[in-house]
């Protein structure tokens, strides 16, 4: 049974604060300067390929802060996208899609969706608001398409009705080639770049014998994918034209993606994924590059074995800009831009969903320079993060009591 669904009042607001730097009361900061990760590696042997690649240095928030859990009852959040009058739209795993009020009413869940594959890591994944929204009420969602035979990662669109009760004129714009019957490595997140272009990621399915799938343009597996709003090609795609390529491909060679941001300085799309234990890596993505799964990767095997003929560095490949090992397990990602935490400004926030904390990378001319972990004494799987109107980073967690929490300064 579901649990019950209903806004925290004022009085548990309060309760819900945390330290200053959004941890444990008890909990003193890391030194600044020293790793924030002390755990030992999975892989002692391996070594990052170039200075900084991994465990940066820490870096501290000077401002006191303190979370809010403002809803809870929300069954395995996934997606959370800020609509124009302050509410947001979540996700819910198992197939339902919801506005949360930023006082933390919880709305009935919304019509007109189709039907997905509800298992294992597969449902209702990512939804994401289209650039012309105010003009024509258009939003995106990803989810696992139940098929004959499987499943298979798809992006649908509609128009979100004025009374926020349903959506309307559905339309699915993207479909992954391939139909498999499995229930991992979905994907999926959606970002419009700087180009009006929608960008798509979308996992290699997990298994053993799909993982060179990741590698094979004949497959949407493991692909970053870039399509305009309609779902139809850019001229401009890497593989357009190639024989035995799929045109839709934007850059290859990931393992699960589950996060895509674009950084506002530079327009630049960044996508971060899920490794095998210490393999999470953070890229900037670029047109047809290859980043390497599963020949070259971080880490181990969830089993402690070596990955098979992999290797951290392959010709042809790109290099992660960041990984983590042992990993965070990432969810989504955004970059901040608000004024509330000024300091925070083009910073990298992204869900971590193994680590049960919100990690916040400090990039500089393409490179991690510092990394703080926040939200630690929340101890939930961070899915997806955004920025709400004042600047406050809002979070939803993916439990089976999924939670709306609020992070500003106190």
């Amino acid at each position: 049974m579901r649990p019950a669904l209903f806004a925290v009042s004022a009085a548990a607001l309060v309760l819900a604060a945390c330290g200053a730097n959004g941890q444990d009361e008890g909990q003193a900061p890391a030194a600044t300067g020293a790793p924030v990760e002390t755990r030992p590696p999975n892989n002692p042997d391996q070594k990052p390929a170039v200075e900084g690649q991994t465990r940066a240095p820490s870096v501290s928030t000077a401002v006191a802060m303190q979370h809010a859990v403002v809803a809870e009852g929300l069954e395995h959040p996934w997606g959370l996208a800020l609509l124009p009058d302050g509410q947001w739209l979540v996700t819910e795993r198992p197939g339902r899609m919801r506005v949360v009020s930023a006082q933390g009413q919880i709305g009935a869940p919304i019509s007109g969706l189709p039907a997905v594959a509800a298992r294992g890591q597969g449902g209702l994944l990512d939804v994401i608001l289209s650039p012309t929204f105010a003009e024509d009420r258009t939003i995106y969602w990803s989810y696992a398409q139940p098929r004959n035979g499987g499943n298979g990662t798809a992006v649908a669109r509609g128009r979100l009705s004025d009374d926020l009760s349903r959506v309307e004129n559905v339309q699915v714009v993207f479909q992954v080639k391939d139909t498999y019957d499995g229930d991992k490595h979905f994907g999926s997140s959606l970002v419009f770049g700087p180009d009006g272009k929608l960008y798509v990621t979308i996992g290699e399915r997990s298994d053993k014998p799909m993982r060179p799938t990741a590698q094979s343009l004949a497959s949407h597996h493991g692909k970053v994918i870039r399509i305009n709003a309609d779902g139809s090609v850019p001229s401009d795609n890497p593989f357009v034209g190639r024989e035995g390529a799929l045109p839709e491909i934007w850059s290859y060679g990931h393992r699960n993606p589950q996060g895509i941001a674009v950084q506002p300085e530079t327009g630049a799309v960044w996508s971060i994924e899920h490794g095998t234990r210490g393999g999470d890596e953070l890229n900037l993505e670029k047109a047809g590059a290859n980043f390497g799964w599963p020949g070259a990767a971080y880490g181990i095997e969830y089993s402690g074995d070596a990955i098979p003929d992999a290797t951290t560095t392959r010709e042809g490949t790109v290099q992660p800009v960041y990984y983590w090992d042992p990993v965070i397990a990432p969810g989504g990602m955004v970059f901040y831009e608000g004024a509330m935490f000024p300091g925070w400004k083009g910073n990298a926030l992204i869900g971590g969903l193994g680590g049960k904390h919100l990690v916040r990378l400090v990039l500089q001319d393409g490179r991690v320079v510092g990394e703080e972990r926040l939200l630690t004494g929340l101890g939930e799987r961070i899915r997806d993060v955004a920025v709400g109107p004042d600047g406050a980073v809002w979070v939803v967690t993916d439990e089976e009591n999924g939670k709306l929490v609020r992070l500003a300064r106190r």
